[in-house]
């Protein structure tokens, strides 16, 4: 298994050596991440929310096997975009799944609005106005990162809509500010947003999303989200970015799990030590939180339905790393909701 894990990075490596992402390059994007190739034709969806008209990329992937009568909407993290779930849209779509990846508004090939009130709702209610566009009427959604948080509202509010939520190393299992994780301003936000380098994106990441590890490939979403933060469309991407995370921090998701009416399946790569404004925190503080080895088996007793599956040695994001083993495991959960 790890020499196929090895081709596929590698395989992933040869792919951004060959769209000019691979590192050294240090390529920048405009603001709606123009010059970074997706893996599927970007589409895009129009309309207009709080008095705005804006728009979301999205992709759609048609089944290439059988198709199952499903569909499954990929719901990307913070520091992440649709593309980064590439490893797992061909394995969903092969199975006969039909696959939306949408970029939510303020992030990657979406809108960056001078002015918008970000919340989880708006964010649900948006993705659920795209998949009536599509004509879907049911979907399972699947959510990474803070992807988690946003489909685990998404669940709350279209229960009837929701076949199955699926969890991908959610943030928000803990309520950070409720256990003693100081406030950092939007203002605070954006000058660290602005500072961003590749340097301190890898270390940042090598270090809470892979435990420690570091693959070549793993080089191109670096690229990705320092080129968009980096480039032409700086001023709206760092604005938007702030707003967002002020949303992650302040808007917890944790005491409504209790409430969730829907088969839930969480993936829980267990050395994943991701924790908002951990580094605010006092040693005391820090030593409590992002110890996803104790929050995946807490919250999976939260939730009425819950199953969850580990993946020990793995971090923050389990189907970039180990594309193989996570498919599997999804698609294994996702046969028997």
């Amino acid at each position: 298994m790890q020499a196929k894990r090895m081709f596929y990075l590698s395989g992933l490596l040869l792919a951004a050596t060959l769209t000019g992402c691979a590192t050294g390059k240090h390529d920048t994007y405009g603001p709606e991440l123009q010059g970074f190739k997706y893996p599927y034709p970007v589409e895009r969806f129009k309309f207009v929310s709080q008095g705005q008209t804006v728009q979301m990329g999205y992709m759609d992937v048609a089944p290439k096997g059988t198709p199952n009568g499903r569909s499954i909407v990929l719901m990307h993290g913070k520091n992440f975009c649709a593309a980064t779930w590439e490893g797992s849209i061909k394995p969903l779509s092969d199975a006969g799944y039909r696959v939306v990846v949408p970029d939510q508004i303020g992030f990657c090939t979406s809108s960056k609005p001078d002015h918008y009130q970000y919340s989880f709702q708006q964010l649900a209610i948006n993705t659920h106005q795209l998949l009536q566009k599509l004509g879907i009427q049911k979907a399972t959604v699947l959510g990474h990162s803070a992807g988690g948080m946003l489909a685990t509202r998404y669940a709350l509010l279209y229960p009837q809509q929701t076949e199955q939520l699926v969890m991908v190393n959610p943030i928000g299992l803990e309520d950070w500010k409720a256990l003693g994780v100081p406030y950092r301003t939007v203002d605070q936000w954006a000058q660290s947003e602005s500072r961003l380098t590749y340097q301190s994106v890898r270390a940042y990441q090598q270090r809470h999303y892979y435990a420690g590890r570091w693959e070549p490939a793993l080089d191109r979403w670096v690229d990705m989200l320092v080129g968009l933060t980096n480039g032409s469309g700086h001023a709206e991407v760092v604005r938007n970015s702030a707003a967002l995370y002020d949303m992650l921090f302040t808007q917890p998701v944790y005491y409504e799990f209790k409430n969730l009416q829907v088969p839930t399946l969480l993936l829980i790569g267990t050395e994943d030590t991701t924790a908002l404004n951990s580094d605010l925190a006092s040693p005391q503080v820090q030593a409590k939180i992002g110890n996803y080895k104790v929050l995946g088996k807490q919250v999976a007793q939260f939730i009425p339905r819950a199953t969850l599956v580990e993946f020990d040695g793995l971090g923050h994001s389990p189907q970039v790393e180990d594309p193989e083993r996570f498919n599997a495991a999804l698609l294994q959960g996702l046969s028997a909701p």
